[in-house]
């Protein structure tokens, strides 16, 4: 298929212009036009771009596909650029459902999430052997719903590592839901701007999060991170896994 006649959806990482795939920058490189997400993808990632650059900020869903229609009409190859990976709150699907009642076709591209970029950060896995196994990545209800079954004080039943996007300005809803299920001291990260010259870690409990978010003025573009494997950057836990554990044997170990 010639590149030329189909869409990129291409995730562009949490913001560090190196944090893009190699496949990402290639394609950025090849791109005649790029739609790219504003002011969420950092400006570095844009440098040494040729192509097109149409900011989709101010753009609603038929602004969006009338631009792509009218590049691939032109014979022109277009990248859709999103921030982060296009698996979490990225409205690709939307957009694609577009694209097939068009009978455009596409591809995406994978890219670095900033919920990975953030458990870099700290220098932690989100996941310790008997601790949690699970990381549960969601979001506090807002102007977008969430079904009923998927409130965050239902998920909070569970106690595993939570990692909460788009609910950073609701901070106190966010810390009375979660006290539904996990202890006061259940250790809290909030990560802004994961990745970006100015990234910002705010550590702190259930018991004081919300009111050191509010003292640094932190209103949007955070993660935050929940639960107990959180220790692990903080201090020595003990936790080893049976993966490298001397007496465990598989294949390649006897």
């Amino acid at each position: 298929m010639d590149s030329r006649q189909k869409v990129w959806f291409v995730g562009a990482g949490p913001g560090d212009p190196d944090l893009i795939t190699v496949k990402g920058r290639k394609l950025l490189e090849r791109a005649d036009v790029v739609i790219y997400a504003g002011s969420l993808v950092h400006p570095d990632v844009m440098q040494g771009i040729s192509a097109e650059k149409l900011d989709s900020a101010g753009m609603d869903l038929d602004d969006i596909i009338g631009h792509i229609k009218s590049a691939l009409d032109g014979n022109k190859m277009v990248v859709r650029l999103h921030t982060g990976d296009t698996s979490f709150y990225s409205a690709i699907c939307e957009q694609i459902e577009r694209l097939r009642d068009l009978d455009v076709d596409y591809e995406v591209v994978p890219g670095v999430s900033s919920a990975m970029a953030g458990a870099a950060l700290l220098g932690q896995e989100l996941t310790l052997p008997e601790v949690t196994q699970t990381v549960i990545i969601t979001r506090m209800e807002g102007r977008t719903p969430v079904p009923e079954k998927e409130k965050l004080a239902s998920l909070a039943q569970h106690r595993a590592t939570m990692v909460i996007f788009l609910s950073v300005g609701m901070i106190d809803k966010v810390r009375d839901e979660l006290l539904t299920a996990y202890p006061e001291s259940t250790p809290v990260v909030v990560a802004e701007k994961i990745s970006w010259p100015e990234q910002r870690i705010i550590r702190g409990t259930l018991a004081d999060i919300a009111e050191k978010v509010k003292a640094a003025e932190i209103k949007k573009t955070a993660l935050i991170y929940v639960g107990d494997a959180l220790e692990a950057s903080e201090k020595q836990l003990g936790r080893e896994s049976r993966l490298y554990h001397r007496e465990f044997k598989h294949e390649y170990r006897k």
